[in-house]
C-alpha cells in the first residue's frame, strides 16, 4: 500500500476509493468559474432571468474566484508601483456591505452576503484587464491615456454584475437603480488603480 502513494496523491482521490479530492473539500469548482468569468468578460452577453444559466449563475455561494481576482488586482497595483491591498480589501467589504442591504430592500427573496461578494469579486475581472494596462502604462512610460479608458472599464463591471443581480433577483425592471451604486463601488476600485492612494485621500478630506 505505501508504495501505491505519491505527493500529488494529496490533492487527488485516485489512491482512496469514497474520498473527494482535495478541490472537492473546499468547494473550489474550476470549470465554474471558468464559466462566471467567461460570461462576466464578453460584454455582448445580454443578461435575462429566462436564461438558465443567467438564473442559476450564483446558486453556489463561491469566493474562490472573488478572492483570487482581488488579489490578481492588487498585484497588478503593485506591479505598476501601486500597494494598495488595505484599499482593496476595505472597498470591498464596506462596499459588499452596502449592495447586500440595498438589495434586500429592493428585492422579495432577498440574497445572501456570500453572493453579494461572489457576484462582486467576479465583475472586477474588466477592472483587472484596467489594472493590466496600467503595468503595461508604467513600462512603457506613459499613462496619460488610462483616464481616457477608465469609463469603460467602469461601465464593463458595472454592467455585468447588475445583470447578474437583476436575473437573479428577478429585477430586470429595476436594473438602473440596480447598476447606480455598482458603478460608484467600481469607480473607487478604479480611481485607486489609476489615481492611486493620492486621489483616495483627497476623496476623504472632501468628505
Amino acid at each position: 500500500m505505501p508504495g501505491q502513494f505519491s505527493f500529488w496523491s494529496a490533492f487527488t482521490a485516485q489512491s482512496y476509493p469514497d474520498e473527494p479530492s482535495l478541490m472537492e473539500e473546499l468547494e473550489v469548482n474550476l470549470p465554474h468559474i471558468w464559466s462566471k468569468s467567461m460570461t462576466v468578460l464578453n460584454p455582448l452577453h445580454r443578461y435575462s432571468p429566462n436564461h438558465q444559466r443567467d438564473a442559476h449563475m450564483m446558486d453556489d455561494t463561491d469566493l474562490a474566484g472573488p478572492l483570487l481576482f482581488c488579489f490578481v488586482f492588487g498585484i497588478l497595483l503593485f506591479l505598476a508601483g501601486k500597494s494598495h491591498f488595505g484599499y482593496i480589501y476595505g472597498v470591498a467589504l464596506l462596499g459588499s456591505l452596502s449592495i447586500y442591504f440595498l438589495l434586500n430592500a429592493m428585492s422579495d427573496d432577498g440574497i445572501d452576503a456570500y453572493r453579494v461578494m461572489s457576484v462582486l469579486g467576479y465583475c472586477l475581472l474588466p477592472l483587472c484587464g484596467l489594472a493590466s494596462l496600467g503595468v503595461l502604462a508604467k513600462a512603457v512610460g506613459g499613462s496619460s491615456f488610462l483616464p481616457l479608458v477608465t469609463p469603460f472599464f467602469i461601465f464593463w463591471s458595472s454592467y455585468s454584475s447588475s445583470g447578474i443581480f437583476a436575473s437573479v433577483l428577478q429585477l430586470n425592471e429595476q436594473r438602473l437603480l440596480v447598476g447606480y451604486p455598482l458603478m460608484l463601488l467600481y469607480t473607487a476600485f478604479a480611481v485607486i488603480g489609476v489615481f492611486g492612494e493620492d486621489a483616495v485621500k483627497a476623496v476623504g478630506a472632501a468628505k
